[in-house]
């Protein structure tokens, strides 16, 4: 799992924005809508958004990517965004909390993206609502909010028609509905490796199973912060989204009450994979001495036989026989085949090698 970590600088100032050397030149994409209009733009120039706080209606204005300190920090004296809270949008990782700047709040969370069946990248987002509007910061372009995107397109959409708030808790409920398709794509991971651990399990399917674990507790970790999040902006006091609103908040908090169920029943499945794994590997190793241990007692007394009549006296009266070696032959013989019948008797060898060795007794 890709998770970007910064080494935080100790006796820094409070609200020290960290950029990494690497980030990307940040991309600003707004959106200012009401019931009657809708203007779309990227946003080339930051002072632009000077006039948009007193834009009638509301407004989004997504940015993407940190690599330009002084672009993010002139956002955030446009809308008036307190240092603290800036500071918390590109320090990353912060864990998913709900933070109140007088008529500012801060909702950190955390956005997943499945880019394969055992890769998973998440990524910090941090929204901002304002009086009026509503920002957005992440760290890569891509994200899951194309779908909201296409509501505030189309006219008649209820999203329209209602506030900054709704439109927050839209985007939230869009990233935690994102979690189903990566919970579920690891669901579908699990019942592989659940067939191959019952079929040939090897040294590989263990680690893929640890890797599968290790995703799966760090999801653990942020969807139950998130859950806790939504809870005290559900029932805290104040609260930026109006009682309307919250309505809808509600059914975002039980998505992601669900999202944490699964998560939970597909962590105790795997570690049911790693008690399954072990007793296979062990199976497969009784198997192996059982066969090794038949072997033996059918070799030991034809060892013992020959061993007898290896040793050079000259005086061994079955020596000078005119039948003694094919006499000695048939006693081999005999002694294996009545090995053998007495072993499958016993259901050790054979088709009811399943029975328990100490039956019959």
């Amino acid at each position: 799992m890709l998770f970007h970590r910064r080494a935080r600088t100790p006796g820094a100032r409070p609200g020290t924005m960290r950029i990494a050397a690497d980030a990307s030149p940040p991309r600003i994409h707004a959106i200012s809508y009401d019931l009657d209009g809708l203007d779309e733009r990227e946003i080339e120039d930051v002072e632009i958004l000077q006039s948009f706080p007193e834009v009638p209606g509301v407004v989004w204005v997504d940015v993407s990517g940190f690599g330009d300190e002084s672009t993010l920090r002139r956002i955030g004296e446009i809308f008036g965004v307190h240092h603290l809270a800036r500071a918390d949008v590109v320090n990353v990782p912060q864990r998913p909390k709900v933070e109140d700047y007088d008529d500012r709040h801060l909702i950190v969370t955390q956005m997943a993206h499945l880019r394969e069946p055992r890769s998973m990248e998440v990524e910090q987002l941090s929204l901002i609502l304002g009086p009026g509007w509503v920002l957005t910061f992440q760290e890569q372009p891509g994200d899951v909010f194309e779908p909201i995107r296409q509501r505030i397109r189309v006219g008649v959409s209820p999203i329209r028609r209602m506030g900054p708030d709704y439109l927050a808790s839209a985007l939230l409920s869009a990233i935690v509905d994102a979690y189903f398709p990566v919970v579920e794509a690891m669901g579908e991971e699990i019942d592989r490796l659940e067939e191959e651990v019952i079929g040939r399990p090897t040294p590989s399917t263990l680690h893929q199973i640890h890797e599968v674990r290790r995703m799966l507790i760090s999801l653990h970790r942020i969807q139950w912060r998130q859950r806790d999040a939504l809870g005290s902006m559900l029932h805290g006091e104040p609260s930026p989204f109006t009682p309307e609103v919250r309505v809808y908040l509600r059914d975002v908090y039980d998505h992601s009450v669900q999202v944490l169920d699964v998560i939970e029943t597909s962590r105790d499945l795997v570690v049911g994979l790693i008690d399954i794994y072990l007793s296979a590997i062990s199976n497969r190793t009784n198997d192996v001495m059982k066969t090794l241990t038949i072997m033996a007692g059918i070799f030991i007394p034809l060892t013992f036989i020959a061993g007898v009549y290896g040793m050079n006296f000259e005086y061994m009266p079955e020596l000078h026989w005119r039948w003694a070696y094919h006499a000695v032959w048939g006693v081999m013989v005999v002694i294996t085949t009545g090995l053998i019948i007495w072993f499958r008797t016993k259901g050790w060898i054979g088709s009811r090698g399943t029975r328990n060795p100490t039956d019959g007794k």
